[in-house]
């Protein structure tokens, strides 16, 4: 493969460069269309109870009520004669939307439960119809159409629909501030690293390609499956800094090559057989990392996948293909435009952290220790952890649905779009019809009713037998809540005020309180999804870290030979990660800082933290390879462990920290996203990029590696033999005169691939 690209590079310079140019504007041209393919929600396990209950509502009931529209009269009066007209008049708009369903108004029949507690407001409650996706665009149609001051009325929109929207378009301005702000500081970095303006394009470049390839990839599978609008976010962060990653080995080394002399044929040869091999390897590791988030059945979290995966490969190809190609036609001109203050070519090596890692191994328990007690108090946060979904505290206050939500919560009696939503099928008995009540019979479904309404923290159930409270039946029947075939709804009204966790004990509560003899019940709604999400993440959570514990053990150890080093890299990793994700719960959940990130504190989001998990893992792979390799290397070649680790630092520590800081600079722009989930992931991922390239990389790794010795190289005979034959090398074994071919223990001549 790497002989191929290269004669391309060389021979076909103009062909590969005009064919990826049009290859990019066709991925540009399809990428635009991505965002009208992508989807918000996906957060829910479509397997679930909760999701089961959910489409039996949406079949028999016309769904459950997602669009709240919060009305409030000039008058402070819905029944006055005016707010009435008014009011009147909405509903009759509203009924006559087609992709609205399930309408409930204050101005159908006057209820308590649809009046604030003042008596000054009034709501109307639907479902929109449609998927994820249609949902999304028709609710965003109708908040755009009925919200705002209408005559008479001042009308805001809530309810899950509009806290989706809200937080969708939220996104969407996040994300191009985001990139305004990631975009220029990265290629400031890059110029101040090479000291060359033309050297520095050609990592952006590749970072824009991978970005736009990856949004022509959406668009095709948003066209076959469901895929999450947030995939938008870890596309444009880990496209922009694994393809300037991955050209800046490349450049890199080019570079250096040139510096030595060397024609540009043969400096591109030696690039691209080193660096190249290394490009290939480490996008493999972190594509495996990602690709355990497809054993979710959440499309939120398979979107990320989705995204992540293709984004990897993406960037390694364009690196791989354009830029030998790139640095062909450039030639001595990469170094042009270099900065007035710019010396030579700066070598890769870096004394600073071969005397570092010296210094480490001369006294490693004394070093590590700190270091180590340092991650082990920054992840001390975890074991408080409490887990939650998004909802509408992931916007910032000045956002409509969360205003909703919060007048809600605290001026109406209850909510019924967030009730929990119990549905009930009969498996015996007679056959229901509209009104009747299946294989329950009239007595066993008032009893369960009755029963239901006794748990702590129910204010009342609504039935098609009547309404109960406190297991006394206060109001008449509800004909609308019994379908065709016997399927019963009945409407779980909580308490208002009760907390998160107190309403996820409530829905355990439901669901273990006995069913009618011959009938099965399924409870939904919000607080029901919460638990199922839970559930079914946390039940597949110990197979993902499986999945990528065995690749990571895996594949390093074809890289090595050694069984030592995947367990000390899985080890040392974990810890990092479990700093870096504990610092998030101190912040996020626990409240520190809240006032300057301006966010809610809540319960860590359970599907961002999985993915950040994922994501950093797979990037603190990418840098053990750059490191080990040429440790590895070394190692080979006769040097003595201490040198080899002292020579491997020296090597790559300074390549590792630039990569470091440019792909963190991605994700910490996220910071300044308004909404706290998005804020949490790209905070997260880049303090764990950061503490795995300085921490890890620097202290702990030859601190392990002085404390395990020769022992860091262990594997047994049979997989030794194993290695001989399907063991993995980035050395230029095909070079003679080089590296470890060379007999050169010290490294002096530079064969690694960073």
């Amino acid at each position: 493969m790497f002989g191929t690209i290269l004669r391309l590079a060389l021979n076909r310079t103009r062909l590969v460069l005009t064919v990826g140019a049009v290859v990019v504007v066709a991925m540009a041209a399809l990428g635009f269309g991505a965002f009208g393919k992508l989807q918000g929600g996906g957060f829910n396990d479509p397997a679930s109870p909760s999701s089961r209950a959910s489409t039996l509502i949406d079949r028999d009931f016309g769904g459950e009520s997602d669009l709240v529209f919060l009305v409030s009269p000039d008058d402070h009066d819905p029944g006055s004669a005016a707010s009435t007209r008014a009011g009147d008049q909405l509903t009759a708009e509203l009924r006559h939307e087609p992709d609205l369903g399930n309408l409930v108004s204050y101005w159908d029949a006057p209820s308590p439960a649809l009046a604030s507690k003042d008596g000054t407001r009034a709501l109307v409650l639907a479902h929109v119809k449609g998927d994820d996706s249609q949902s999304a665009d028709r609710a965003k149609t109708l908040i755009d159409r009925y919200t705002g001051h209408p005559g008479p009325l001042t009308v805001e929109a809530g309810g899950a629909a509009a806290v989706n929207d809200d937080v969708t378009s939220q996104v969407t301005m996040d994300l191009a501030l985001a990139e305004s702000i990631a975009v220029p500081i990265t290629l400031i970095l890059l110029v101040l690293a090479f000291g060359s303006l033309v050297a520095a394009l050609v990592p952006l470049v590749i970072g824009v390609i991978a970005v736009l390839g990856t949004f022509a990839e959406l668009f095709v599978l948003g066209s076959l499956t469901n895929v999450s609008v947030f995939a938008v976010n870890i596309t444009t962060a880990l496209g922009l800094g694994l393809g300037i990653d991955y050209a800046l080995l490349l450049v890199n080394r080019f570079r250096e090559q040139l510096a030595a002399g060397e024609p540009v044929p043969d400096a591109l040869r030696r690039t691209v057989r080193t660096a190249g091999r290394t490009i290939a390897f480490s996008a493999g590791t972190v594509a495996a990392a990602l690709a355990a988030l497809l054993v979710f059945p959440q499309y939120f979290l398979r979107s990320f996948a989705y995204a992540g995966i293709g984004v990897v490969l993406i960037a390694a190809l364009a690196a791989l293909i354009v830029v030998p190609a790139l640095l062909a036609a450039l030639g001595h001109r990469v170094n042009a435009g270099r900065l007035p203050w710019s010396g030579s070519v700066r070598r890769s090596d870096a004394p600073l952290w071969g005397r570092l890692a010296t210094a480490v191994m001369r006294r490693p328990a004394l070093t590590a220790l700190p270091a180590a007690a340092v991650l082990l108090a920054l992840a001390a946060p975890l074991l408080g952890v409490t887990f939650g979904s998004p909802d509408e505290r992931v916007l910032p206050g000045s956002a409509e649905s969360r205003s909703v939500a919060q007048t809600l919560d605290r001026d109406f009696a209850g909510d019924d779009s967030s009730a929990i939503q119990v549905v009930t099928t009969g498996t015996a008995g007679t056959t229901g019809t509209a009104g009747t009540t299946g294989a329950a019979g009239p007595a066993g479904l008032g009893g369960y009713a009755a029963d239901l309404s006794r748990l702590p923290g129910v204010q009342r159930v609504e039935s098609s037998t009547g309404s109960y409270a406190d297991g006394a039946r206060t109001g008449g029947p509800s004909p609308a809540l019994a379908a065709p075939g016997g399927t019963q709804r009945l409407t779980v009204t909580k308490d208002a005020g009760l907390s998160p966790s107190d309403a996820q004990s409530l829905v355990r509560s439901v669901r273990a309180t006995a069913v009618p003899a011959g009938s099965t019940a399924l409870v939904g709604g919000p607080d029901a999804e919460l638990v199922d999400a839970k559930h079914s993440i946390g039940s597949r959570l110990p197979l993902a870290v499986g999945l990528v514990a065995v690749t990571t053990f895996v594949l390093l150890f074809l890289f090595t030979g050694s069984v030592v080093q995947p367990l000390r890299a899985l080890v040392l990793n974990t810890l990092s990660l479990c700093a870096a994700i504990g610092t998030m719960v101190w912040i996020f959940q626990d409240g520190h800082l809240s006032g300057l990130l301006g966010f809610t504190p809540m319960p860590m989001d359970t599907s961002m933290t999985v993915l950040m998990f994922c994501v950093a893992f797979g990037l603190s792979m990418d840098y053990e390879v750059f490191v080990t390799s040429r440790i590895k290397e070394l190692h080979d070649a006769g040097a003595d462990n201490a040198t080899a680790v002292s020579g491997g630092l020296s090597r790559t520590g300074r390549l590792v920290t630039m990569a470091a800081v440019l792909l963190s600079v991605g994700f910490f722009a996220f910071g300044t996203a308004k909404v706290s989930f998005i804020q949490m992931f790209g905070l997260g991922s880049g303090l764990a990029i950061l503490l795995d390239a300085v921490a890890v990389r620097g202290i702990l790794v030859p601190a392990a590696m002085r404390l395990l010795g020769n022992a860091a190289w262990y594997a047994p005979e049979p997989l030794r033999r194993l290695y001989r034959r399907a063991g993995l090398s980035d050395a230029e074994t095909d070079d003679p005169g080089t590296g470890a071919g060379s007999g050169d223990p010290t490294g002096a001549r530079d064969t690694a691939s960073v």
